[in-house]
């Protein structure tokens, strides 16, 4: 084991050891930064629990190593075959140990772990259905996007970015892009910057009676975010399953209808959905 002056794994020695290569066509791209790897951890939020840590997308184990220095245990989820061995037998030690797990599979297929928290660079081309697997979960969430990407997931409403990601990621959590990575950070280079994205869990300050319809209205009316309200709810029933869109306009305030759905806080989503929720 080849390590640093701080006692941590050296990246690069990792990825030789392993003997791989970086491939953009599988969306893999090893994050190499030192200085990165070791603040990821740091931006859980305070007090988080750390007694079972869930890494998705583990590599040649950089971070890995950086969450086994502030983890009881840590659960680690590769699809590679050839990752998932190098991994249990780079920290064979943590494994017969019982303080590592190495799950080899696909993050979005296999059974997770009851983890306290999680801590990962993910593969960009999942991002979404990564994100929204763990967030219902209700546990912190320290994940590496692609900027675009993180700064939609923490977007405020009436800004270009806000979208329907915004509103879903936001009914279960505060997001926050807690820092930029630029593209040499990773080996090899992706083509676009990327981020890290702290999620912190809470209850939103609204209720929702059917998580599954308020999600399908939000997708109909950003379909039409350039309309008001009124016309997005009226031309887009055969994507929200409302029955009849003229009832729902008859039933809501003016001052929603008379928004662009870009502008209406998730929230005002809430209202209007239970709302529509009579006219299915």
């Amino acid at each position: 084991m080849n390590v640093d002056g701080t006692g941590r794994r050296d990246p690069d020695r990792l990825i030789r050891r392993a003997g791989v290569r970086g491939d953009p066509d599988r969306d893999q791209h090893f994050l190499v930064d030192d200085r990165v790897l070791d603040r990821i951890p740091s931006h859980l939020p305070d007090g988080a629990d750390t007694s079972h840590l869930l890494e998705i997308g583990g590599g040649t184990g950089a971070l890995t190593d950086r969450l086994l220095a502030v983890g009881d245990r840590v659960t680690v989820v590769e699809r590679d075959a050839d990752l998932a061995a190098f991994l249990r037998e780079e920290f064979a030690e943590a494994v017969e140990s019982g303080r590592l797990t190495v799950v080899e599979g696909d993050a979005l297929a296999v059974d997770l772990p009851d983890f306290s928290a999680c801590v990962s660079n993910l593969p960009y081309g999942i991002s979404s259905e990564i994100a929204f697997r763990l967030l219902p979960g209700g546990k912190p969430l320290v994940l590496m996007f692609q900027l675009e990407f993180a700064e939609r997931m923490a977007a405020e409403s009436g800004t270009s970015e806000y979208g329907r990601l915004s509103v879903g990621a936001q009914h279960y959590a505060d997001v926050d892009v807690v820092e930029r990575v630029p593209r040499e950070a990773f080996d090899p280079a992706p083509a676009v910057q990327s981020a890290i994205v702290r999620t912190t869990p809470r209850d939103p300050d609204y209720t929702v009676a059917d998580e599954a319809f308020f999600f399908d209205f939000v997708k109909a009316l950003f379909t039409q975010r350039r309309k008001t309200v009124r016309n997005a709810i009226r031309n887009t029933t055969h994507i929200s399953g409302i029955a009849d869109g003229s009832a729902v306009v008859d039933a809501a305030p003016e001052e929603l209808l008379a928004k662009r759905p870009g502008s209406l806080s998730p929230s005002e989503f809430a209202a209007l959905t239970a709302l529509a929720a009579d006219y299915r």
